[in-house]
């Protein structure tokens, strides 16, 4: 018999649905990494493990080929003409544009953009960085706040070039229904199915109140190479999402 996912739209490249919260589940609850952990809250870093050095690459060979392009316009044989010169600045622009885009990601995009679960309170706040391909648009940070009984877990796996491995999706439904409003990564690809199994035992566990274990299986951070990459989250937000304070 063919599986099929309990959702209305299940995520694409799924593989199978996670346990409910309350549901027994595959794994004893562990950790991957985690920057707090306490009675009231957790946060969990998502530290997105594929694609990094070919970033890098690209920004270093776009960098490139607009330098040869405003070189070449420089030559003292390079026609004047109209069509000569747009021919050379629209591949100047495209170039430029997208060497804006990979520096934007490179230097300021967050690498390890977090979630925080609030046992108290029974919410999950989501810190997104809404990144567009339009490089010169503001790529702001938004704070996406869900109630963790809304939310269902599935495992995605991937076996390319780059990214191999389990990635666990947390897909928001409507109260009651199966119908996905929204959805976010929990963890990008992880190599161990029963580490991924782990986190999500453990974001189940901690939110029911029952015993979790607090010290994660990694405790380095993944090498950043900039300052200007920092979380921030809103005053407001930061109170509610890190106290008890307003419990129904």
């Amino acid at each position: 018999m063919k599986r099929q996912s309990r959702l209305d739209a299940p995520v694409q490249y799924w593989d199978e649905d996670l346990p409910k919260q309350a549901d027994d589940q595959k794994a004893p609850p562990q950790l991957i990494r985690v920057n707090e952990i306490n009675d009231v809250w957790m946060e969990i870093p998502r530290y997105v493990n594929h694609g990094w050095g070919g970033l890098w690459f690209s920004t270093l060979m776009t960098l490139i080929a607009v330098i040869i392009c405003v070189v070449f316009v420089f030559i003292p044989s390079f026609p004047s003409d109209l069509l000569s010169m747009f021919s050379v600045y629209l591949p100047v622009f495209i170039f430029f544009s997208f060497f804006i885009y990979c520096i934007k990601r490179v230097l300021f995009e967050p690498r390890g953009a977090p979630v925080r679960f609030n046992r108290k309170r029974q919410k999950v706040y989501v810190y997104e960085y809404q990144r567009s391909v339009w490089p010169w648009k503001r790529w702001p940070a938004v704070i996406k706040v869900f109630d963790w009984a809304d939310i269902q877990g599935e495992r995605v796996q991937l076996a390319g070039h780059a990214d191999s491995g389990h990635r666990i999706y947390c897909a928001v439904c409507k109260p009651g229904t199966h119908e996905v409003v929204d959805r976010f990564v929990l963890a990008w690809t992880v190599g161990n199915l029963r580490d991924a199994y782990g986190l999500w035992s453990h974001c189940c566990h901690y939110m029911e109140a029952r015993p979790v274990p607090k010290n994660p299986l990694l405790t380095d951070k993944p090498a950043d190479w900039t300052p200007f990459r920092t979380v921030r989250w809103p005053s407001d937000v930061e109170r509610e999402s890190t106290t008890a304070t307003g419990m129904m």
